[in-house]
């Protein structure tokens, strides 16, 4: 029997997306001990409209959302797909449908940053576009931040 997939549009109110961003922050910490200090700052969710979680079968499984940095740009945050719903697609998904909801009120430029180590994840940026530049904002002097660009 073949999975359901619901997609979501919602705020960071949305207790799904709270969960799921509680596991994320552990996962982080737990991979990037030394970096806590540094990055916590930069992941306090604010009240947050542009917000998708993706269920599984009614579990939520996966989520992203945007914010915007400036006129025409969003940054895209808080990507995350829990460990057994990994390799399904769904972390693109997420950002397709952030991107495509940015879109639609009027935003053409994607930034985001994700950790060094975070291999899978800049592979997949990578894949739909994503280019690695400079680091900018709140990454600047950051080593371990490789932050990426995308026309949407």
């Amino acid at each position: 029997m073949d999975s359901i997939v619901k997609v979501v549009q919602t705020t960071s109110e949305n207790s799904d997306f709270l969960s799921l961003i509680k596991t994320f922050d552990e996962y982080l910490w737990e991979r990037y001990p030394e970096l806590k200090t540094n990055y916590w700052g930069n992941n306090i969710i604010e009240l947050n409209r542009n917000v998708v979680v993706i269920y599984l079968d009614e579990k939520p499984v996966a989520c992203g959302c945007f914010k915007k940095y400036d006129k025409n740009t969003i940054e895209i945050k808080r990507m995350f797909v829990s460990p057994e719903a990994r390799g399904l697609g769904l972390a693109q998904r997420v950002l397709q449908e952030l991107e495509l909801w940015a879109k639609q009120l009027n935003y053409s430029v994607s930034v985001l940053e994700t950790l060094h180590k975070q291999q899978e994840a800049i592979n997949l940026y990578q894949k739909v576009g994503y280019a690695i530049v400079d680091n900018y904002g709140p990454y600047i002097g950051l080593d371990k931040s490789v932050c990426m660009k995308k026309e949407i």
